[in-house]
């Protein structure tokens, strides 16, 4: 058992806790998990994409959302509110636990799991310390079974505000585990986060993938770092996504205002592994697919930043698969236009 494990308060390593969980709920039908076709594409910068097809989940109850209707029939159902015991994994951290370790009710990738605060706080709202802090342990201890010859990864993402693909209010975090989202052939695919490595500002720890065509920026991470300076990295990533993306061209602006009454002032895509946190600015939610039909719309969240789009209509399925260039046409709809502020220094100078 690792420190890490047991700062969470876990009995058993976590990668055995979550499989065990997601085998029996899945064998008594608590979760009810989807077989996904797989595809890639690439972009024209190099990036490569996951595409998943999921028919199913198109039967998949959907959230309200954010936009409230305006004669609701009953009242939104809160599923983190009060999680079923054959869905709760974990209450963590062991005293004092402030947060639920929950299976996905409707996977597509085996082992989906999220961490959700116990009590209702808002999705839109800036992540607190805690919140960070248990999603790195998290990764850490499912990182840490490496050393037991397991060489497993987890991937985590969080979606904030109206434009993010969020579909539950409840505060929570989405966890994957990077081997069971790479398919047959990964040598195809490579986790986008691992790539934006090249600096974007030429003082502060920022760094970007330039094959990808929309604004983002990633942030590394210490092994050992508390979980307030995890939370410093964090808030870094938002201020320069708020600055990059309302004030393009202009210098970094660390004392701009990112929250108002603590609810955040971007919608965005945030993702973190044991090494990085990445961040993806969004301007909309969902893009239409010219050719799939007028109702086709394609909505993207923070799996993005894994490198992995998901569509539930065969028609989506088979025009992007066959047109490759409308896989930037969606990138610049949902996003803003990368820029960087090396970019603009190497600017200045020539």
């Amino acid at each position: 058992m690792t420190e890490t494990a047991r700062m969470l308060g876990l009995t058993e390593p976590l990668h055995q806790r979550v499989s065990q969980k997601f085998m029996t709920a899945f064998k008594a039908k608590d979760i009810l998990f989807s077989e996904t076709s797989l595809a890639y594409l690439q972009a024209r910068g190099g990036a490569s994409f996951q595409l998943r097809y999921c028919p199913a989940l198109k039967k998949k109850p959907q959230g309200d959302g954010f936009v409230p209707k305006k004669k609701p029939l009953r009242p939104h159902f809160d599923p983190f509110e009060d999680p079923p015991a054959e869905l709760l994994i974990a209450q963590i951290p062991a005293h004092n636990a402030s947060h639920n370790l929950v299976l996905n009710k409707y996977p597509v990738i085996h082992n989906h799991f999220i961490l959700a605060t116990k009590a209702n706080k808002p999705q839109t709202d800036l992540l607190e310390a805690d919140d960070i802090g248990l999603t790195h342990a998290c990764l850490r201890a499912w990182h840490d079974q490496r050393h037991s010859g397991d060489p497993s990864r987890l991937f985590a993402f969080f979606n904030s505000g109206e434009h993010s693909g969020a579909s539950q209010m409840h505060r929570h975090l989405q966890f994957l585990p990077v081997e069971d989202m790479a398919g047959p052939n990964s040598r195809e695919w490579r986790l986008l986060i691992d790539r934006m490595t090249v600096p974007a500002h030429p003082d502060l720890p920022l760094f970007q993938d330039p094959s990808l065509p929309i604004l983002h920026f990633s942030t590394p991470l210490e092994p050992d770092a508390s979980a307030a300076d995890l939370h410093g990295r964090y808030v870094l990533l938002v201020q320069a996504a708020l600055s990059a993306a309302e004030f393009p061209g202009q210098p970094l602006e660390q004392s701009l205002a990112i929250e108002r009454n603590g609810k955040t002032l971007i919608s965005y895509n945030l993702a973190m592994t044991t090494e990085r946190m990445a961040i993806c600015p969004r301007r909309q939610e969902a893009v239409d697919i010219p050719g799939a039909g007028p109702e086709s719309s394609v909505a993207i969240n923070g799996t993005i930043l894994a490198g992995t789009l998901m569509v539930k209509d065969e028609t989506e399925w088979d025009v992007l698969r066959e047109t490759h260039s409308l896989l930037d046409d969606m990138l610049g709809a949902i996003g803003f236009s990368l820029t960087s502020w090396k970019q603009n220094e190497r600017s200045s100078k020539a």
